[in-house]
């Protein structure tokens, strides 16, 4: 079946449409932190945020059901649900973050984020890392980084190199800051001028680098001192991921201008937001004319304040806190020449691999695909895709995490060193 699964793939989707895994699973059901074939056989999920209260969770699936047979419109009829989350989502917030437009997807909530920059300062530069990815949109996509765009980087964005243990300096507070200064006087020189700098507060595309609080303080000065706004991107590390706080910016102790969310927001239905401080919002809805038929419609809400009830019924937050306390210790437990550094945050972990202090991708694709053999799924980030990325469902326990690392160091110990 998974031949002819992926020949109609090719046949409808065209070339390079990749699939996880050398062997793609092919996937029927899900429940919690578990995903399961057509014959029966489950995997562990360790890899999913985007059903961030566990795949199918009840509460969400009943919630969309009952609202679907409800009503579905959109936002220019009034309807209450909107308003509910969208205050009771705001009251999550601090730095007077409290307006919001909903999106359905966190490429398009990253392309507003960028817009309110640009209608807030008259000016168009972007600054992002050289190791990142905020999304799909024409606007996003030239922030990222695997693909260059079509005819090369365009001169409004600037990419400052990333936090990374490989590079000697990098995560030196002063040192990146100093990069965004550069990137700011070049961008104001070339006549772009500097609208903003966008980035992941956990920097998580960029392999999770061991930044602390108080990293970016120099940096959200630099940007301050130039008119410019900070865009957070709260995709990966958003709705409690990190356990000790709700939101990335928070653990990391700054204050964006603007905030960006999300894959687990509705728990795997399509939707995402934007939150600002009111003058940005006013500022961006000055300058441009936004509609989104799909943003902000009553069975997307209905799901999203469902992931919000189970996240603060199941005491989710805490539950990662202490599940991520436990499985760091066994994965620094775990005994191989590659293992070259172990980190993580609440519910998000990283191993790097390293060859003689290279990084070692080609190890990194055979764990990778070793583990999915044995029924736990986990992918890789990374400069070189060569760090191990583990970064399962809230509801992610102790005895999962147990059944993971087993599986793990048994596959390591089939990896030459």
């Amino acid at each position: 079946m998974t031949n002819d699964l992926m020949a109609r793939r090719k046949r409808l989707f065209g070339p390079n449409v990749p699939t996880f895994y050398d062997k793609p699973l092919h996937l029927v059901r899900g429940e919690g932190v578990w995903l399961f074939d057509p014959d029966g056989r489950r995997y562990l999920d360790c890899y999913n945020n985007v059903a961030h209260v566990g795949h199918c969770h009840p509460k969400v699936v009943e919630a969309i059901a009952r609202q679907a047979a409800t009503l579905n419109t959109h936002t220019r009829y009034l309807h209450e649900g909107i308003l509910a989350y969208g205050e009771r989502l705001v009251g999550k917030f601090g730095h007077d973050l409290k307006q919001i437009i909903m999106t359905c997807t966190g490429s398009e909530a990253n392309d507003l984020a960028l817009r309110m920059a640009q209608a807030v300062t008259g000016k168009v530069g972007i600054i992002a890392t050289d190791n990142t990815y905020h999304g799909n949109t024409t606007a996003v996509s030239q922030l990222n980084t695997r693909r260059p765009p079509i005819g090369g980087w365009p001169a409004h964005v600037k990419r400052v190199p990333a936090p990374d243990v490989l590079v000697p300096g990098s995560t030196d507070p002063a040192v990146f800051a100093g990069h965004v200064a550069r990137a700011i006087t070049e961008l104001e020189a070339s006549g772009h001028g500097f609208a903003g700098f966008m980035l992941c507060p956990v920097f998580a595309n960029e392999g999770l680098p061991p930044v602390e609080p108080g990293f970016l303080d120099q940096t959200v000065e630099v940007v301050r001192k130039a008119g410019g706004l900070i865009l957070c991107d709260e995709v990966q590390p958003g709705f409690g991921r990190l356990g000790s706080h709700w939101w990335g910016h928070d653990w990391l102790g700054f204050a964006p201008d603007v905030v960006s969310m999300g894959k687990p927001m509705g728990n795997g239905h399509p939707v995402a937001a934007v939150v600002a401080r009111p003058d940005v919002m006013a500022a961006f809805r000055e300058a441009f004319g936004y509609f989104n038929t799909f943003g902000g419609n009553p069975v997307s809400c209905a799901a999203a304040m469902a992931v919000l009830d189970v996240i603060e019924e199941e005491g989710l937050l805490a539950h990662a806190e202490r599940v991520s306390a436990y499985a760091l210790d066994k994965m620094r437990a775990l005994r191989h020449p590659l293992i070259a550094d172990v980190r993580g945050r609440g519910m998000f972990f990283g191993i790097e691999l390293l060859r003689d202090g290279v990084p070692a991708p080609d190890a990194a694709a055979r764990v990778v695909e070793g583990m999915r053999d044995r029924g736990v799924l986990i992918g890789r980030i990374g400069r070189q895709q060569h760090i191990l990325k583990l970064r399962p469902p809230m509801p992610f326990g102790i005895d999962h995490a147990d059944l993971a690392l087993c599986a793990l160091q048994e596959v390591l110990d089939e990896v030459a060193a």
